[in-house]
């Protein structure tokens, strides 16, 4: 604990990375007044002259064991993932605080922002870094869901939860309010009372969470690389997109333009990067589809963003 805090200046504020929070399900639609139940702050830090980040968790009306057991539950996901190359690897923990401090390994180029860019000035990726930041995310999420003895959830995919090292490679993080499925069933029932903005459909109808809820949770980003602005920003603007491809499958060119992020267009791509576009619009689309049965399974998207990135 000693080393943590002096490693982070007794996590001073100059320091802080990245905050994020997750709210009272009873309240999270009421926008005007939701609870935070649970947040961490990523801290920047140094040990043995080595970078890091260290995970510190606060609560406010959960209780600290309650709160606790995320933070180990973030720890026994992490152990697992932290062999894939694009999960950020967690280091170590500390247990001497009331709730463990995790320690990860450092990445240079900080969290995405919630309009797929970095940096505090906000800045945009070249479209190639988008796709490929898309491309290698799906393998982890693939990963995730196959790899383990049972499936997990991540449940939390959104850019507050991707940092990006120093050559712009994804770093998943964040399994704290992941979910396992129970032997011999296809689905999880939720086990918290907290959850992330970026709700799924059947969650909002019947609490249970499957592999496709990640999908659905990664469509969303997809727009937000493709949109360049925010889950809230653009979720009604595109619905009429959504309801038209999922009804006719058939791209609407106008509304394409006119909700495309300027910066990939200004880009000298040629004929074959706004193919690109179209078809990582395309499967943004089917990942959103409100039936989870109707949505690909995560291995098909990985396999699709690898034929779209291998298209030029």
């Amino acid at each position: 604990m000693e080393e943590i805090i002096t490693a982070t200046n007794n996590f001073d504020s100059t320091h802080i990375m990245q905050n994020c929070a997750f709210h009272n399900k009873e309240t999270i639609f009421d926008m005007d007044d939701y609870i935070v139940d649970l947040n961490y702050d990523m801290y920047k830090g140094y040990l043995d002259d080595r970078p890091i980040i260290v995970k510190k968790f606060m609560y406010s009306s959960l209780e600290e064991d309650k709160a606790r057991s995320y933070a180990i539950r973030d720890i026994v996901i992490a152990t697992q993932m932290s062999n894939h190359n694009n999960v950020l690897k967690l280091l170590g923990c500390c247990l001497e605080f009331p709730i463990p401090a995790l320690v990860h390994e450092y990445a240079a180029n900080g969290v995405l922002n919630d309009k797929g860019g970095f940096g505090a000035d906000e800045e945009f990726l070249p479209w190639k870094i988008r796709l490929r930041i898309a491309k290698q995310l799906a393998n982890a999420l693939t990963y995730l869901h196959t790899a383990l003895l049972r499936p997990v959830i991540h449940r939390d995919i959104r850019p507050s939860s991707i940092f990006l090292d120093h050559n712009f490679v994804p770093k998943l993080s964040n399994f704290s309010v992941s979910i396992t499925i129970p032997p011999h069933q296809s689905y999880a029932s939720d086990d918290t009372d907290i959850m992330s903005l970026y709700c799924v459909p059947e969650y909002l109808e019947s609490c249970s969470v499957t592999e496709k809820s990640d999908v659905y949770s990664f469509g969303m980003l997809l727009l937000i690389f493709l949109t360049g602005k925010s889950a809230k920003a653009i979720s009604w603007k595109i619905r009429p997109l959504i309801y038209s491809y999922v009804r006719e499958h058939v791209l609407n060119e106008q509304m394409i333009t006119k909700i495309m992020d300027p910066n990939i267009f200004s880009e000298e791509g040629g004929d074959g990067q706004a193919q690109q576009v179209k078809a990582f619009l395309a499967l943004a689309l089917t990942c959103l589809r409100w039936k989870g049965e109707e949505r690909p399974d995560m291995i098909d998207v990985a396999k699709e963003l690898m034929r779209i990135d291998k298209s030029i």
